[in-house]
């Protein structure tokens, strides 16, 4: 049985489910769970710092670097004019700016200025220490074991 904390956490089992049975069912059950718990810290992180869930996550991608457009529309999933009103408003906001792209002069860079790098970094440390406490009672091999398996899957997914 799954219950739901007043914070939005998903707390039980995971058990199968009708598209599949056993190990992977529980497996993708487990996967999906989390993503809302990721998701649930993500939004309740982003109210607390004055900015959307979305732009927090575009300043935690932003924290290593400046991206171009195409690659940041594949990687937050979002079409040419989405990308370009959220980076919009997030400019207007003075946390990015558009750098030209140093090999092609049609194309443009998203680039944290100072005070978005600083947010960027704040998010997503709270993030990160947010969903930490979730492993602190389970033994440490197990945090790496599961914290290795998950940037596999995460690897697989980005190729």
């Amino acid at each position: 049985m799954t219950t739901t904390t007043a914070t939005g956490t998903a707390t039980g089992t995971a058990t199968g489910t009708a598209t599949g049975t056993g190990t992977d069912a529980a497996f993708a059950t487990a996967l999906v769970r989390m993503s809302h718990v990721v998701q649930y810290v993500f939004a309740d992180v982003s109210r607390e710092h004055g900015v959307t869930p979305q732009q927090a996550q575009l300043l935690c991608m932003l924290n290593d670097g400046p991206i171009g457009m195409t690659e940041l529309s594949r990687l937050l999933h979002l079409e040419k004019s989405s990308l370009t009103g959220l980076v919009d408003r997030v400019e207007r906001r003075g946390l990015v700016t558009r750098v030209s792209h140093p090999r092609d002069r049609r194309a443009c860079r998203i680039s944290l200025t100072p005070e978005g790098a600083g947010l960027g970094e704040q998010v997503h440390a709270e993030i990160c220490a947010r969903l930490d406490v979730l492993g602190e009672e389970m033994p440490e091999a197990d945090r790496l074991r599961i914290a290795t398996a998950l940037m596999g899957v995460v690897a697989r997914y980005t190729t």
